[in-house]
């Protein structure tokens, strides 16, 4: 087994490979003051903690960094989980590395109310630090790929929560810079932990056809050779299969099984000019015939990541689809590498990109953001970096791209605020097309604007895709139309009250609502409705913390006589027992869940006394317990009354089926409602049912009913999702 000292060896090689003018002792300097740092501190495999800063900065030193940020990845963790200071690491390794390391170390010190708001904080904080030195998120990815790389030695619930996260934050970030390789690990990793049974059939299935599919791309690759070679085409051809992810996404948005994937094979040509790139796509249209409409020219309108690359779908002689993408060696290392192919420095000190357009929209992304709570942050965060895009041109040929879905209204407030706020019409393509039309790649838009124009309509935050453009909206509702928005604020909050079931003057009492307008950070009511009616907050999140208050306020009014008077029931009809059920009349008897019910503090619930087997607790509305009332009153007799006594603490498992329509990451989608409300996953399987879309069935542990109906709203809120329900035995 290699040790530290040789690993670091490695490292200090490849570096001397790639940047010679890097100063050895002063990388040299920070791997041992790391070492030292993290003294006796051990990785979940049992191994030295600092194999970890050790292994990040070899993906650093890989994708081609500077001197800074090798020795900021080998201190990233030394602030968060050791004594050392960002002050001691200013001193010794410069103001560059010190803000680095601080950018990538987590908001660990500070308290938040939810796990939401936590990962919130934590993503602007390091956005806001990226927006200064893009060099932060490029070592927080690398410090998240070695972690996914040695998931395997992590309890199961954290690996879920981790591959979540790298799923909706990492990978697209990594996306957006540009840098595919390192993307494709993340995805491929991840799934594995957040569906392991369908990437286990997928990796056998690919397994069992692996001499066939090289067979196929070896045939390809000597087709295409021959061809540019016989034309004096210098050009470096590989193939492979796609990665995991992508056949993943492709067998559930398709509802295929891997044999009906046809175009599992993909080739990259890559040239020397960009005139060698067309010149290669004229002979493979002449050698395989095109498969119409699946051509991109990313060369010519560039994606917004950098990325540059011809791509064409053709059929092969044995009627096999297969993807080509053809680029010269600069896009290529751009592909691979993103944003830090680019990496460009000023006398080799200074840590800003050449072009620092390339990532102005982290800037952006945070100042439309600013006033936006947890979860809307984390949504706008996911539009931004994760949708798919749409390219559309302004009447003089400007390209702009937005998320996949948008509207002229996305357009038109992508263009200026004041353009969309005096929007009065749209054409496309020259003609005249309603609010709501969705544009397409290579649409020509026209906005018809006035200035006698009233203003945005509130419905357009309904339809508007992009936080851009939603933003723009609220805070020109904010700024114009205050009286309006209390008005209106108002009564979505009264409407929000009724649909809770509870009313105005719950919400009075106590100082509850004084308590909960400081929580939110409103100094009144007036305020507070006007941010309702603008949309900076919902009513449905402040009804939420009107209820959560009543509660707490409702357990410390408990009487000392409601106390004794459960104390006199307890003894005289009732037997407690530490499983958190009691049993009217027996006392210390066995007591097991029913699986075909699963119930839950909250349910209304009945006792069965078994045969040898204690008392098995069923729901009332238990299919078993149902049937039971049609049988002979011998066996009635065996039904017991039972009554809940669960600690606060107690979770309890039970089944949610959830009956979705298949489309890309759905199944990722609702796994992520669940991590974000705290819910304890311990089983989670997809399966396809033959003309019903796809059926999942997850099995949680949860604390009661009210936590669970919850859960299930928010499920059934997702995209897709057209039932969610029980299992009811």
């Amino acid at each position: 087994m290699i040790t530290v000292g040789e690993r670091y060896n490695q490292l200090e090689a490849a570096i001397k490979e790639y940047l010679p003018i890097a100063n050895e002792e002063r990388i040299r300097a920070a791997f041992e003051f790391a070492r030292i740092a993290h003294g006796d501190q051990l990785r979940k495999d049992g191994s030295e903690f600092i194999t970890h800063p050790l292994a990040a900065a070899e993906i650093v030193a890989e994708i081609g960094m500077d001197e800074d940020s090798i020795c900021a990845a080998l201190l990233h963790d030394c602030i968060e989980d050791t004594d050392a200071t960002v002050e001691e690491i200013e001193k010794l390794f410069g103001s560059d590395v010190a803000r680095i390391v601080d950018g990538v170390t987590k908001l660990t010190r500070v308290t938040y109310t939810s796990a939401e708001d936590a990962q919130m904080e934590n993503f602007r904080k390091m956005l806001f630090a990226m927006a200064q030195d893009i060099r932060v998120i490029l070592i927080k990815l690398a410090d998240r790929l070695h972690n996914t790389r040695t998931m395997e030695y992590v309890e199961p619930e954290k690996q879920r929560e981790k591959a979540l996260e790298t799923m909706e934050m990492y990978a697209p970030i990594a996306h957006r810079l540009g840098m595919q390789r390192l993307k494709w690990e993340l995805e491929d990793l991840s799934i594995q932990y957040l569906d392991p049974v369908a990437c286990t059939e997928i990796l056998e299935g690919l397994k069992h056809r692996h001499v066939e599919d090289e067979a196929f791309l070896e045939s390809i690759r000597n087709r295409l050779t021959d061809r540019l070679s016989e034309f004096g085409i210098s050009c470096q051809i590989t193939g492979r299969i796609k990665h995991l992810y992508s056949i993943y996404r492709k067998m559930f948005s398709e509802n295929l099984l891997l044999s009906e994937i046809l175009d599992l094979h993909a080739f990259r040509i890559i040239v020397n000019d960009v005139a060698d790139c067309y010149n290669v796509l004229g002979h493979i249209h002449e050698v395989f015939r095109p498969i119409p409409g699946c051509f991109n020219d990313y060369i010519g309108t560039p994606k917004p990541n950098m990325y540059q690359s011809l791509h064409t779908n053709v059929i092969g002689s044995d009627g096999i689809p297969f993807e080509v993408q053809i680029r010269t060696w600069e896009m290529h290392q751009t592909a691979e590498y993103g944003i830090a192919a680019h990496w460009k420095y000023k006398e080799g000190k200074s840590g800003k990109v050449a072009d620092e357009e390339k990532f102005a929209w982290v800037r952006r992304l945070l100042e439309t953001q600013q006033d936006s709570d947890a979860q809307e942050f984390i949504q706008a965060l996911q539009v931004d970096m994760f949708a798919d895009e749409v390219f559309v041109f302004t009447p003089r040929g400007d390209v702009v791209n937005l998320p996949m879905g948008s509207t002229p209204i996305d357009f038109a407030y992508s263009i200026h605020s004041e353009v969309g706020n005096r929007m009065t019409g749209a054409m496309v393509n020259g003609r005249m097309v309603p609010y709501t039309h969705t544009l397409g790649n290579g649409d020509v838009v026209k906005i018809l604007t006035s200035n006698a124009a009233k203003g945005p309509s509130r419905d357009w935050l309904d339809i508007v895709k992009s936080p851009e453009a939603r933003n723009k909206i609220r805070q020109w509702f904010k700024k114009e139309k205050r009286d309006e928005n209390i008005i209106h604020g108002k009564l979505s909050f009264e409407s929000a009250m009724r649909h809770a079931s509870l009313q105005i003057t719950d919400a009075m009492q106590d100082d509850v609502f004084s308590k909960v307008l400081t929580s939110l950070s409103f100094t009144s009511d007036e305020e507070m409705y006007a941010a309702v009616g603008y949309g900076g907050i919902t009513a449905t999140k402040v009804v939420s913390k009107i209820r959560e208050e009543l509660r707490k306020i409702a357990k410390s009014k408990k009487t000392e006589e409601e106390k004794i008077e459960e104390k006199i029931n307890k003894v005289v009809t009732k037997k407690r027992d530490p499983q958190g059920i009691t049993v009217d009349g027996l006392d210390n008897c066995l007591i097991k869940f029913a699986r075909c019910c699963s119930p839950i503090p909250g349910d209304p619930i009945i006792g069965f006394i078994t045969r040898g087997f204690g008392v098995s607790v069923h729901r009332q509305d238990c299919h078993n317990y149902l049937r039971s009332q049609n049988e002979p009153e011998s066996e009635k007799g065996r039904w017991v009354r039972v009554f809940w006594e669960q600690e606060e603490d107690s979770l309890y498992s039970t089944i949610i089926d959830v009956q979705v329509h298949d489309r890309v990451g759905i199944v990722v989608d609702v796994a992520s409602v669940l991590n974000a409300l705290n819910v304890k996953i311990t089983s989670f399987n997809a399966r396809v049912i033959q003309g019903e879309g796809t059926q999942i069935t997850i099995v949680v542990d949860i604390h009661n009913r009210d936590e669970l109906v919850s859960a299930m709203a928010k499920i059934m809120s997702v995209s897709g999702v057209t039932d969610v329900r029980r299992a009811d035995g």
